[in-house]
């Protein structure tokens, strides 16, 4: 009974509306829908403007790079930080990510923690890094994400992004797997990608 359909493997992505006026959804309304069975576990995706965003799934190097990460950064951490993946990050009524790693202030509980709040953002892009560089950007900056950083999972390449404004983050610099990368808010977390054994 459980059992998936034809129908249900169909692809629910759609660009039909291209160019029209879109329903716009609530983070509240997506959790009732969920609570009602509509949405699976396995469906992922995340709420940008009031649009649903399917995610793409990862892959294993995506996985073995997030996994290891936040491992890392959990050695490090004291008491007064938390080091959280895949969180839902919550930005406005209508508008929540699951970025891959999230660092909060230990005062403040994950559902709580808003763009002003958080302390680093991170991604790590395993194939297009063109959302999380552009469209994801864009959305921390105008939410007020002091530090985000993108991983290219490829090179371990990480794309720091900082000052953010509605215009965007004032500074974007990219650094080498080699080198230290050390969070304004959170510097105790200092980590070197090429230090991650991610193979």
């Amino acid at each position: 009974m459980n059992e998936m359909t034809a129908q249900d493997k169909v692809s629910r992505e759609t660009r039909a509306a291209e160019g029209l006026a879109r329903w716009r959804w609530t983070t509240a309304e997506l959790i009732r829908l969920t609570d009602l069975g509509v949405f699976r576990a396995e469906d992922k995706f995340e709420l940008i403007g009031g649009e649903i965003v399917p995610m793409s799934p990862a892959g294993r190097k995506h996985e073995v790079i997030r996994e290891d990460l936040e491992n890392a950064l959990r050695a490090l951490v004291s008491n007064a930080l938390n080091v959280i993946g895949e969180p839902q990050f919550n930005l406005s009524d209508d508008t929540y990510t699951e970025p891959d790693i999230l660092v909060r202030p230990s005062a403040i509980r994950t559902p709580d923690v808003r763009g002003d709040t958080v302390l680093l953002v991170i991604e790590i892009a395993a194939s297009i890094k063109s959302y999380d560089t552009g469209t994801k950007a864009a959305l921390y900056a105008r939410h007020g994400v002091r530090e985000y950083w993108v991983i290219d999972a490829t090179g371990l390449e990480t794309t720091v992004h900082r000052d953010p404004s509605a215009k965007g983050y004032a500074s974007v610099a990219v650094r080498a797997a080699t080198d230290l990368l050390t969070p304004l808010f959170a510097p105790e977390l200092a980590v070197r990608l090429s230090d991650l054994d991610v193979e």
